[in-house]
């Protein structure tokens, strides 16, 4: 069961950049819960993450497997990323971009974290079911 980190807990984030790569190669199910957590943030910046896949962990995809709404504040978000229809997808990993604007300091400064854990099947079965 795949239960990993795609940010670590409590990174600061002050410019745009990517996250280690995340096997997922030996997950049974394909459908994945990607969490983001942002626990710090001020005003007037805004937060973007990407999940991009690989067959080898080296070369990522040219367009995003998933896009999380633009984020402005402290929140918790929850996104499924279905990759039942990508068998060759064996990584993943986080892509961000961050922008200030306004009053203070130019550099953003997110505090946030992001996880990435397997659906069991049972669970999507019993979904589909109701």
């Amino acid at each position: 069961m795949i239960d990993s980190a795609i940010i670590p807990a409590n990174t600061v984030i002050t410019a745009k950049g990517d996250g280690d790569p995340v096997d997922i190669s030996s997950a049974e199910n394909r459908v994945f819960l990607v969490s983001l957590d942002i626990v710090e943030a001020v005003e007037q910046e805004s937060f973007d993450l990407s999940i991009f896949g690989s067959t080898d962990g080296q070369t990522w995809t040219p367009k995003a497997l998933l896009e999380f709404p633009q984020q402005f504040y402290k929140s918790q978000t929850p996104i499924l990323l279905d990759l039942r229809g990508e068998p060759d997808i064996r990584f993943v990993r986080a892509h961000w971009k961050v922008n200030r604007w306004g009053r203070g300091s130019e550099t953003p400064a997110f505090t946030v974290s992001a996880k990435v854990r397997e659906v069991p099947a049972a669970v999507l079965r019993e979904t589909s079911a109701k």
